[in-house]
């Protein structure tokens, strides 16, 4: 296999762009790095083009899967030495494993529910590491999509990272914000603002029935067209000096209410 050992090789550039949002958006593709987000994009379906692959030692879980992906997939894969694959990676400690893959394209209109579905909204969430722990928590507490209006890109390489590659399995969207609310609106779920400035806790409203949690950045808190939209606004409370909560932490304490609510209820 050729071995790719320059950071100048026009290939390494190429790629390399993606790492920017404008250009996977541009070019439809984008890059997972790690062998559990790869697996975890491959189980949901995402299109694979290449594999990019250390040359040199792999831990046995990148040896196995990088098996699977040349032979049994019959994927194209491309030895990288250090340089290079650091230029690509993401991480302090790149991984061995990165694979090229097609962007998914995903819209409000793919979104199946079930009766009574639990839905997280993350309304101008600006850091990458908030929205995917904020993945991560929804997965575990059994939320059935997870839908970003603004903010970062779901298929950002950090994103990707902080979720450990549930974006890919999770029913995510990203949607624009008139066409978020008309559609929360249509299917008749109860949209729940968090907001510091409510009256009513976050544990003394009903979460069991068709509900959509909105949660926006620390900073600002959601916007006035989402309080004004919203049938029920609760608020965490603060008994120390701190005035806000990290948004994920907030997510996660919105979200496993929720859950304990609908116990016995098949989640």
């Amino acid at each position: 296999m050729e071995v790719i050992t320059s950071t100048a090789n026009p290939r390494i550039k190429a790629l390399s762009r993606l790492l920017e949002r404008k250009e996977r958006e541009r070019e439809g593709r984008f890059l997972i790095e790690g062998a559990r987000e790869i697996e975890r994009a491959m189980r949901a379906g995402v299109e694979l083009e290449l594999i990019l692959v250390r040359d040199g030692p792999l831990h046995p879980d990148e040896e196995a899967l990088y098996r699977t992906l040349a032979r049994a997939e019959g994927l194209r894969g491309l030895a990288l030495a250090e340089a290079p694959l650091k230029k690509l990676s993401s991480r302090e400690n790149p991984a061995g494993l990165i694979a090229v893959a097609r962007l998914p394209r995903r819209s409000l209109a793919d979104l199946t529910l079930p009766p009574d579905p639990l839905v997280l909204v993350g309304v101008g969430l600006e850091k990458p590491g908030n929205l995917g722990a904020i993945l991560r928590c929804a997965d575990a507490a059994g939320a059935h999509a997870v839908i970003a209006v603004g903010g970062v890109d779901l298929y950002g390489p950090q994103v990707i990272r902080n979720s450990t590659g549930v974006v890919f399995g999770l029913p995510t969207v990203a949607a624009p914000e008139g066409e978020v609310l008309a559609w929360l609106k249509a299917r008749g779920l109860v949209l729940v603002a968090a907001t510091p400035h409510a009256q009513r806790l976050y544990w003394d409203v009903d979460l069991r029935g068709p509900v959509a949690i909105a949660v926006g950045p620390e900073h600002e808190g959601l916007g006035p067209q989402w309080l004004e939209a919203a049938q029920l606004a609760v608020r965490i409370p603060m008994q120390g000096q701190a005035d806000s909560l990290n948004v994920s932490v907030s997510a996660a304490l919105l979200l496993y209410e929720a859950l304990r609510q609908r116990r016995g209820r098949g989640m």
